[in-house]
């Protein structure tokens, strides 16, 4: 496989996930989300997950959420499959406005890896609330409804209470939610969670969460998809060039 895929081989016992393909039966390239470059290239050569946590980064349109959706899909199905209080299962379901990559897209697993794990879309969560609240374990690890408190602060909480309970957890630009204090909180959430044994794949136009320690970050864009370092990623330089100089990006609003 092409370095711009290999991640290093896990050692951490029972990684939920190791690689993305898709089944060439069920997807046509000719059409899109196949057409999306990223796409295309787990189509043609697959993608290894890190043992750790994997970061999308990458402009609007690139495919992250395509792909973390899709993700998210087919981890939810092989859960409920035999875990019947599997509350990630409605959590995990494809919305309508969800390509149908998932059909087609197959996930490789470690045997006897952690059962756990979420989909979490910042925008989603309050439509979301009533599934983590009140509900067995859920009502001792989550105090009080989650639509009581503010977005930001009701995401924390939803993750803070996952930390017990390894698994794969997926978020989807959970900045969106966050202000930069609670985008702090939220990576050493992430960090306890990958010291308990989890697998994090991550999506985010964030340069701070994208920094969450140990974790490989993989560029999206018209070349498909790469491992790239983060002082180097687009993401990382051009906000710098932002805040050392932003009258060169405001004198164009002029």
């Amino acid at each position: 496989m092409p370095p711009a895929t290999r991640a290093r081989t896990s050692r951490q016992p029972g990684v939920p996930v190791t690689e993305l393909t898709i089944d060439r039966g069920q997807a046509d390239p000719g059409r899109w989300p196949y057409t999306i470059p990223v796409v295309r290239q787990i189509y043609d050569e697959g993608l290894r997950l890190h043992p750790g946590a994997t970061v999308l980064i990458g402009a609007n349109g690139a495919g992250k959420s395509t792909v973390v959706e899709a993700v998210a899909a087919a981890w939810g199905r092989r859960m409920s499959a035999f875990r019947e209080d599997w509350l990630q299962q409605a959590v995990a379901e494809p919305s309508s406005e969800d390509s149908d990559l998932h059909r087609a897209l197959r996930l490789s697993y470690t045997r006897g890896g952690p059962t756990g794990g979420v989909f979490l879309r910042a925008e989603r969560l309050h439509a979301q609330a009533d599934k983590f609240s009140g509900r067995g374990r859920w009502a001792e690890r989550i105090e009080g409804p989650i639509l009581q408190r503010s977005h930001g602060e009701g995401f924390l909480q939803v993750l803070a209470g996952m930390v017990a309970e390894p698994g794969f957890y997926v978020l989807d630009e959970p900045e969106s939610a966050l202000s930069f204090d609670s985008s702090l909180v939220l990576l050493s959430i992430m960090s306890d969670m990958l010291a308990a044994g989890s697998q994090i794949l991550l999506a985010t136009h964030s340069p701070v969460l994208a920094a969450l320690p140990g974790a490989q970050l993989l560029q999206l864009g018209e070349h498909g998809v790469a491992p790239v370092e983060y002082d180097d990623c687009d993401l990382v330089t051009s906000w710098r060039a932002f805040l050392d100089r932003p009258e060169m990006f405001l004198r164009h609003l002029r």
